[in-house]
């Protein structure tokens, strides 16, 4: 009965190893990107939605994820993050100024057509 004791003891810390160290990959991850987003210029560009999509995850209680797609002069497309207020104003087909900082949205002006 010792030994099984042992192996679960040994079981259980491993299975907190793990836990641990990817929680602290998945910090190191998004330091990394919020540092490289902060070292990136704020750019300004004519661009146009071209998609939006969600992402729900989640059993009991859900979290939605917002995302447009933008569509800048060249030919370049950019999917970024959105908030879910931003989401509710996009429309595919608005074009207009696109601003964002590496892979971090800032904000999209749209365009009024009279």
């Amino acid at each position: 009965m010792d030994i099984i004791s042992t192996i679960l003891s040994i079981f259980i810390g491993i299975i907190f190893v793990i836990i641990v160290v990817s929680i602290l990959l998945g910090l190191r991850k998004e330091l990394t990107k919020w540092r490289y987003n902060n070292q990136q210029p704020v750019l300004s560009v004519a661009a146009r939605v071209v998609a939006k999509r969600t992402h729900v995850s989640g059993f009991d209680k859900a979290s939605s994820y917002y995302y447009c797609t933008f569509e800048v002069r060249d030919g370049t497309r950019h999917e970024f993050y959105v908030g879910d207020q931003e989401y509710g104003q996009l429309v595919e087909g608005d074009t207009g100024t696109l601003s964002y900082q590496g892979t971090r949205y800032r904000s999209f002006y749209r365009q009024l057509s009279h």
